[in-house]
């Protein structure tokens, strides 16, 4: 697949979904081809998926006293911290990815697993949409679909304040139960833990972009996203992602 990449260093969250939004919208239109961005998250927020009840998965009272903005995103899946992580979303046509979601989602985590072995570490696709090394989650994916074209977003943890995640996300007891750990912090890990050292967010962007561009067949040459893409990015975030009756209040239905 000819991938265009856009990278868009780190933004606040409402911006950062409305961004993938419009990637969204405009792939939809064909008026871009199939992108690849990778971003950060400056404050850090935590995103919740798209027909989450907000009471029940995270302790808004800690993200206030945090700083965290909370958003919902357009995807599924459940409650994430945002901190120190490289994001990437990748829009595209269904049919190059695989007709299925568990399909697309296996064949997307081969170009991460592709970016983790750059830097050195063997990693695992766990189905349904979960990459982990050594048995714990390092990446976790989401993704809609919309008129034959796919969003999918997810993260590479590259450090990990485990307390402060874990005051912020409420994680189900059977979950945890689930997966045999005696706590939920158990279940994740990061770059950084898993390499002995720091590891900066440009060394995990060139990573995550060198296993997208083994995985694609080119290289991938950074590009400035175009003007109507960031106009309409805008509009989407003021429109939806920064306003408390998207964020706050549980969907029920489609967008």
């Amino acid at each position: 697949m000819n991938l265009h990449i856009y990278e868009t260093g780190k933004g606040r969250a409402s911006y950062n979904m409305a961004l993938d939004e419009a990637l969204l919208e405009m792939q939809v239109a064909e008026k871009i081809p199939p992108v690849l961005r990778l971003y950060g998250w400056e404050p850090a927020a935590v995103t919740i998926g798209y027909t989450q009840d907000v009471e029940k998965d995270i302790d808004p009272a800690v993200c206030r006293r945090y700083g965290v903005q909370v958003v919902r995103r357009t995807t599924g899946g459940g409650a994430v911290f945002h901190d120190r992580e490289v994001t990437y979303s990748l829009v595209a046509p269904v049919a190059a990815l695989g007709e299925s979601v568990p399909e697309s989602f296996r064949e997307v985590s081969k170009a991460l697993i592709s970016g983790l072995e750059a830097l050195g570490l063997k990693a695992v696709f766990a189905p349904l949409n979960d990459i982990t090394v050594n048995d714990r989650k390092i990446s976790g994916n989401a993704q809609v679909r919309r008129r034959g074209v796919l969003l999918q977003h997810g993260t590479i943890l590259i450090g990990l304040d485990r307390e402060k995640m874990f005051s912020l996300l409420r994680v189900p007891e059977e979950k945890t139960r689930k997966r045999n750990l005696a706590r939920p912090e158990d279940r994740v890990t990061s770059l950084e833990e898993e390499l002995g050292r720091e590891v900066s967010f440009g060394e995990a962007a060139a990573a995550v972009r060198a296993g997208f561009a083994k995985w694609s067949g080119a290289e991938l040459p950074a590009l400035e996203p175009p003007g109507e893409l960031l106009e309409l990015a805008g509009r989407i975030e003021g429109g939806r992602f920064a306003a408390a009756s998207w964020n706050m209040e549980r969907i029920a239905v489609d967008v």
